[in-house]
């Protein structure tokens, strides 16, 4: 039976999550790198290690700073729930904005130098 095929009145399954006791307390990330496949988008979350370093130690031909992060966990997810993600972290932020009374944050926190030079 194909969901086409479905009567109208059909209910959605309920979710019962469970989370293992390990994972209880979370994992803190400093921020997110999003990439995709043609089929999965990934979600690395990262840590900082240390404070920004110059980046000829690492690349003797480089300039500038590099911030040295570990990922803390990755997320693979089909390219399909991608979009209700969005529509979930869309929701959730508006309404922790509201109930916070805070603004959102200016353009600047999501430049890599925190808008800097």
């Amino acid at each position: 039976m194909t969901d086409e095929n479905l009567p109208d009145s059909a209910p959605q399954p309920a979710l019962s999550i469970e989370l293992p006791s390990e994972h209880e307390a979370g994992v803190f990330a400093d921020f997110a790198n999003i990439w995709n496949t043609p089929s999965t988008f990934v979600i690395d979350f990262l840590s900082v290690k240390q404070p920004p370093v110059d980046a000829t130690l690492l690349n003797p031909e480089a300039s500038g700073t590099v911030l040295l992060t570990k990922v803390v966990s990755r997320i693979r997810i089909p390219a399909e729930q991608v979009f209700p993600l969005i529509e979930a972290l869309t929701s959730q932020a508006n309404n922790w904005l509201t109930q916070t009374g805070r603004e959102e944050p200016p353009e600047a926190w999501f430049t890599p130098d925190g808008g800097g030079n």
